[in-house]
């Protein structure tokens, strides 16, 4: 380059960047519309399938990258923006970023786009700081290259990385230890790939459990005995409550990423078997309940509801196990499916599909366990699956974004049972009607919206013995709302939300993001357990709060404590108290 065009380069790239900055943020806003910042922190968490080896395609009409320019922008997609735009680039929560798109955008304009983000969702990469701008012009020529595929993971796969690390011909006949175990909390430590078993008793750590990454839930076998937990890496931990000190007896990965675990609950199979379904593969593994041994291999790619266009990567959400069949409920997000897998016999499995909205991704059961109100997240609706039918008994629009957890189940002192949810992106928490027979009128309807204090919302809870719901708003952006925690007094939910806070009591020692996340009960139902949650070389904590002067109790503090998030008490994971 000569020195003439050495010096007017940059004077025409700046002169191109008001249009192309007008164009991208009104594309994106189009594409886009109604993702809110909450939902995008959400989606935007770090993927394991940045560190695993994939296939390089160069595509002759892209910008050219070298090898470990490639690799660099790969291992940033797969950690900021594989959640929204999907493994495959093919659009998830966020809009397709595939070539046939993106090369004739062209490199300056996908500059602008990522590195100033839209007020329709798209974060601001680099003027917040999280990129460079050296890594802004990777990801703007990365995203112009086809899209690398990770490893498919079959069943070789699977048996390469199963162990059976106690035999269950050696584990203990009877407990070992004097736990109340019913009491104890499984807490996910989200950055050391941990959990830690705290006793509910004596607020003490019992021990802490090498896990997979990320540990997104756990739940529990239907006899109790066995902890299942799932890391976002896929790996599946099982942990023997019964044991001297309880530890892992058998672990396993079933793909690159997943979410979700679960173990046979109906009469005649519990304990029999478990179920784990993943991110990538899109699929889920039926394994043996007593020793994670995998044995059967289910894909779920396929076609979405009403578009009936296909799917190359839809995800498996949720997964739970119902108490009316020998069956297990698999959530499938893109596709927006439920899928009824009856267990009874794997060597003819049957499955009975029940469409509704996509994209599919938690719920909770009723209180009388027969229906599951599971999120249909980008649709705003609540989808209801008759587990006794195996049919779609309704789909209800509620607010933007809907996120319940589990949701919370109590009895409305006007319209009777309900369940309710709160959200990403609406600062409604929305209650449905689930008595078809006693309350016909209300059945699987919007009864009641409550304002709560802001979205961002990941959790909301009850419990059969209290008069109060508590709703969490962690990915607020506000740091006194993501800091505290409102609840309400469920016979007199007009009077609006008491606000306290959690975060403060905590007395931290630095300035963490002390975002306070997902109420937990205790087996009692008199303490509401909170987690304090900041970057892993901050201080954080958990807060025990008395259900019902609201005051708090104690405050659990550990150096081991490192980014707990989830929290899961025994008893009312085991028996679906929420």
């Amino acid at each position: 380059m000569n020195k003439r065009n050495k010096w007017l380069g940059p004077v025409l790239v700046l002169a191109a960047l008001p249009l192309a900055m007008t164009q991208a943020l009104a594309e994106e806003k189009k594409a886009t519309e109604g993702h809110e910042p909450a939902e995008v922190k959400y989606q935007a968490g770090g993927s394991p399938l940045a560190d695993v080896d994939m296939y390089q395609d160069i595509n002759p009409k892209a910008p050219t990258m070298s090898k470990a320019e490639f690799d660099e922008a790969r291992k940033i997609y797969f950690q900021r923006c594989a959640g929204c735009h999907g493994v495959l680039r093919k659009g998830a929560t966020g809009k397709p970023l595939t070539p046939d798109i993106t090369i004739g955008k062209g490199t300056d304009y996908l500059k602008v786009f990522i590195a100033y983000g839209s007020p329709a969702g798209m974060p601001n990469w680099q003027t917040s700081g999280e990129l460079s701008e050296k890594e802004v012009d990777l990801m703007a020529r990365y995203i112009q290259q086809t899209p690398p595929q990770p490893p498919e993971y079959g069943m070789k796969d699977m048996k390469a990385t199963w162990k059976l690390i106690v035999p269950p011909d050696q584990r203990a006949k009877k407990k070992m230890n004097n736990y109340n175990i019913a009491n104890i909390f499984s807490t996910t430590l989200r950055d050391t790939g941990e959990v830690a078993l705290i006793d509910g008793d004596t607020k003490k750590i019992i021990t802490i459990v090498k896990t997979g990454y990320a540990v997104h839930i756990s739940r529990l076998s239907a006899s109790g005995r066995y902890l299942f937990v799932i890391g976002r890496d896929a790996k599946i931990n099982m942990i023997d409550l019964w044991m001297a000190k309880p530890d892992n007896v058998a672990e396993i990965r079933v793909g690159l990423e997943a979410r979700s675990v679960d173990s046979s609950k109906y009469k005649g199979y519990e304990d029999k078997l478990a179920i784990a379904g993943t991110y990538w593969p899109p699929q889920y593994v039926i394994m043996d309940g007593d020793t994670l041994e995998p044995k059967k291999i289910v894909a779920t790619r396929g076609m979405v509801v009403g578009t009936q266009e296909y799917h190359p990567e839809p995800r498996v959400a949720s997964i739970v196990a119902s108490h009316f069949k020998p069956e297990f409920v698999v959530n499938v997000k893109e596709t927006g499916k439920t899928l009824m897998v009856d267990y009874s016999d794997l060597n003819a499995l049957k499955t009975t599909e029940i469409g509704s909205a996509p994209f599919l991704h938690d719920g909770g059961w009723d209180s009388t366990k027969r229906y599951f109100l599971v999120a249909a997240n980008q649709s705003d609706k609540i989808a209801v699956i008759d587990a006794k039918e195996s049919k779609l008994a309704a789909l209800i629009d509620v607010g933007k974004i809907p996120h319940p957890g589990r949701g919370a189940n109590f009895i409305h002192p006007k319209f009777g049972p309900v369940w309710a949810t709160s959200h990403l992106g609406a600062d409604d928490i929305t209650l449905i009607g689930t008595d078809p027979k006693g309350h016909p009128q209300q059945a699987w309807k919007v009864v009641q919206v409550v304002k709560g204090q802001g979205g961002g919302s990941l959790f909301i809870k009850s419990h059969p013995k209290s008069k109060n719901l508590w709703v969490d708003t962690p990915l607020n952006p506000d740091p006194k709302v993501s800091q505290s925690i409102a609840v309400y007094d469920i016979n007199n939910l007009d009077k609006g939300g008491t606000v306290l806070p959690i975060a403060e009591w905590a007395d931290l020692k630095d300035d963490g993001a002390k975002r306070v996340v997902q109420p937990e009960y205790n087996k009692a139902g008199d303490e509401v357990w909170f987690a304090v949650w900041s970057a892993k070389n901050k201080e954080s904590a958990l807060v025990v709060v008395d259900d019902k002067t609201r005051k708090l109790k104690t405050v659990i503090k550990d150096p081991k404590l490192i980014t707990p998030t989830g929290h899961f008490n025994v008893n009312n994971t085991q028996h679906d108290v929420y």
